[in-house]
């Protein structure tokens, strides 16, 4: 503690100078300055849909505009290599390590694999399984390779869905099923797929089932709703009676089979992997490059993160210390801000985005600014007061509400940092090219996230331990015993 307390910020910042100059800065206007490229990994779950809801593309329209080729997947893999690599640097001994490296290699070899993967999904008794022997059993393309997956939309657990479609994001093309109009669930899902630029047709089997009239209006719905991309199948028709009549006037009944009505869909089917079949197997090369860099920062962020929390606690208790000993709350609010620039350089370094001290300095006054801005300063205020009036002795302690304040609102800003750096691309040097807008999303979203009542409780309690140990009298208490 004796070496953080020696920092150049923290000696400047605890004391009177450097808080006449975060005065200064927080009633300056914010400067607006340049965004970080945010690349966010390819999302399984939900949520994604939504952003993509009104696009007017189709999935095969959406990837005939998509730069692709051999060249854009050996880009894509070397960037998921590169965070495998950081991963290493970090954490040499990592668990992850071996699977994330063979999985590396076998991506180099998937630009090119001549095989199409075809995924036939759909809810239940949609007809996956009848649709998937009919088309095994008729002249297909050489080297395709049809894969069913397990039933949509069951009543088993929130992450059942979530896996199938991990495993249809593997497939080149998807086939999906329905038996009638989409529901909100089916119509979710297949935009999520189109948002993941997995290329789809629609496939409405069991036309046979309705009228005329009512099938021709199902498919115009569905064609509606999905810009296209869809045909009208009967894998296994509904047999029909067949009557004769003889010449001596007898009649003979029996019922008969429908020769499986599949004609549109192979066509289209045929045509599209004639056409593309490269390029699909290139964007499912550079999807799942996606997927494992995705995988892979997690670990990272998840190796960093562990870095990063006994920092942050750390600050968060030399800034208590500071407004505790510090009469003047607008001083203590100050005093905060200082200890958190020193607090943006190390946890900076950690997630490898690198703050000269003056950087850090606008940063942590940016954060400030922020912070009273949203009104967290006075909230937290409020919060941590109700539940240390609920101990009538240790609350008339006057620096108690200020020190425990400060604590939380390091926390806040520590906890925003770590989850506004793991968002960033691995490896860039940032400076304060901060996103102002995602920054503050990034606060509201943490602060509510620590405002339940059982973890306020349990943060003040730490807090009184510290600040009125009960081995001391409240008067003698000091910076040195609170951050010891």
């Amino acid at each position: 503690m004796v070496v953080k307390l020696q920092r150049p910020i923290l000696v400047g910042g605890l004391g009177l100078s450097f808080s006449l100059w975060m005065l200064q800065s927080w009633h300056d206007s914010i400067v607006q300055v340049g965004e970080f490229g945010l690349l966010s990994a390819l999302a399984v779950g939900g949520g994604l849909w939504l952003l993509q809801q009104n696009r007017p593309k189709d999935s095969l329209e959406q990837l005939d505009g998509m730069l692709v080729d051999r060249a854009t997947g050996e880009s894509a893999i070397a960037k998921t290599e590169a965070v495998i690599n950081q991963l290493a640097q970090e954490a040499e001994n990592h668990l992850a390590l071996e699977t994330l490296r063979e999985q590396i290699a076998q991506l180099l070899l998937e630009l090119d694999r001549q095989e199409i993967k075809v995924a036939v999904t759909g809810g239940k008794s949609v007809g996956k399984s009848t649709l998937m022997q009919v088309l095994q059993n008729v002249e297909t393309r050489n080297l395709v390779s049809l894969e069913e997956t397990a039933p949509l939309f069951r009543e088993v657990s929130d992450n059942s869905d979530a896996a199938i479609l991990a495993e249809v994001a593997k497939s080149d093309f998807v086939l999906f099923l329905t038996n009638g109009d989409l529901t909100d669930s089916e119509f979710q899902t297949l935009q999520q797929l189109k948002a993941a630029n997995q290329p789809t047709i629609l496939v409405f089997n069991k036309q046979d089932q309705y009228l005329t009239d009512e099938s021709a209006s199902i498919f115009s719905q569905l064609k509606q709703r999905m810009q296209g991309n869809v045909v009208a199948t009967a894998a296994s028709p509904i047999a029909i009676k067949v009557r004769k009549h003889e010449a001596d006037g007898s009649v003979q009944e029996w019922m008969e089979q429908p020769a499986p009505d599949i004609q549109q869909l192979t066509q289209q089917l045929d045509e599209v992997l004639a056409q593309q079949g490269q390029r699909l197997v290139w964007v499912t090369t550079i999807r799942k490059a996606g997927l494992l860099k995705a995988e892979a920062k997690n670990w990272l962020n998840g190796t960093r993160r562990d870095h990063a929390t006994p920092i942050i606690e750390q600050y968060q208790w030399i800034a208590a210390a500071a407004a505790f000993a510090n009469p003047v709350p607008a001083l203590d609010i100050l005093a905060t801000a200082a200890i958190n620039a020193q607090m943006v350089m190390d946890l900076g370094n950690i997630y490898q985005q690198k703050f000269s001290l003056e950087q850090a300095q606008t940063v942590a006054g940016t954060m400030g600014s922020l912070m009273l801005k949203l009104g967290l300063v006075e909230l937290s205020t409020k919060a941590i007061s109700t539940v240390l009036k609920s101990n009538a002795i240790t609350f008339v302690a006057g620096g108690v509400v200020q020190g425990v304040s400060a604590a939380y609102l390091t926390r806040v800003a520590g906890l925003s940092l770590v989850e506004y750096f793991q968002q960033q691309e691995i490896a860039i040097d940032s400076g304060t090219g901060l996103n102002l807008e995602n920054l503050r999303q990034t606060l509201q979203k943490v602060f509510g996230q620590n405002q339940q009542i059982g973890f306020l409780q349990g943060f003040v309690k730490q807090g009184m331990k510290r600040l009125l140990p009960e081995v001391q009298p409240i008067e003698v208490v000091g910076v040195q015993k609170a951050v010891g």
